[in-house]
């Protein structure tokens, strides 16, 4: 399970069948992951206000025989997540299948666990979010997850409008923020080594109580203790690069469901996008 999902994805996928008192060792491990779980037990209680039985108990309900045995697997899953290209990189041997081959194989398993991994109800909280239009939507990412922000951006651009993109340029970007508040939702995209300036953009927004939608890998981002909404991601390559290809797919999910959400009034918004552009195309 943890394979597929990582520890954070398991627990919070777990969290609706704990017990009060173990929701609460979930929620303090979500806050300050991966490092809440680095610590003692008696350490990890403290944050979660419960005792230390309740954290064995916690991680007893998530599979675990163990706090040693959770702390291996959070060790060996954290020195993936900071992985570079080049350390997490396994040259194929001579004579083994090339680049096109290597991605008939990866990329299809690749997609078809992020859609069949997707948690139905995060889904549908995602679209139900996106779809709503008192909502002004703001995306941004990473150096390289930006370009997943902006195609979203320009999806949502003609079916709902009120979606931009954060600005880059420091003067736009406090415009774009100053007035952030609870008519607000972020969609934020971070993978792994996951970037400073995404975080605390998550944690500025939350604490003035705009919304996040957050894309992220199967390790999750850092930001997965804010977010709403939290939809992973397999990452699995032909190359020494991360794929962003079941990230894509995951985002024609999303757009898919905001066209069924929208209806009619999506057909209208698209028909009056394009009566606009006509005189200059």
């Amino acid at each position: 399970m943890t394979e597929s999902v990582g520890v954070a994805g398991l627990v919070r996928e777990r969290l609706g069948e704990c017990s009060p008192s173990e929701r609460r060792v979930g929620r303090a491990l979500l806050a300050e992951y991966p490092s809440a779980g680095l610590e003692t037990v008696a350490s990890l209680a403290e944050r979660a206000e419960v005792s230390a039985p309740t954290v064995l108990r916690f991680l007893s309900r998530l599979g675990f025989r163990g706090f040693p045995e959770f702390q291996r697997v959070l060790r060996a899953e954290l020195a993936e997540r900071q992985a570079s290209p080049l350390a997490a990189y396994a040259a194929p041997e001579d004579g083994t299948a090339g680049p096109r081959s290597r991605a008939a194989d990866v990329l299809p398993q690749a997609v078809a666990g992020t859609l069949g991994d997707l948690p139905e109800a995060e889904l549908e909280r995602a679209v139900r979010l996106l779809a709503d239009r008192q909502l002004r939507i703001t995306a941004a990412g990473g150096r390289f997850s930006t370009l997943l922000a902006q195609y979203l951006v320009f999806h949502l651009i003609q079916l709902r409008g009120n979606s931009r993109m954060l600005p880059a340029a420091p003067v736009e970007r406090v415009d774009a923020l100053v007035d952030v508040g609870r008519k607000d939702l972020f969609v934020l995209f971070d993978f792994r080594r996951y970037e400073q300036p995404t975080q605390q953009l998550a944690r500025s927004v939350s604490e003035r109580g705009a919304r996040i939608i957050l894309c992220t890998d199967r390790w999750l981002s850092p930001i997965a203790g804010l977010a709403d909404v939290v939809l992973p991601s397999r990452v699995d390559s032909p190359s020494m690069y991360d794929s962003f290809v079941p990230a894509l797919a995951l985002l024609e999910v999303l757009v898919a469901g905001v066209v069924d959400k929208l209806g009619p009034a999506a057909q209208e918004r698209l028909a009056a996008v394009e009566a606009v552009s006509q005189p200059y195309l």
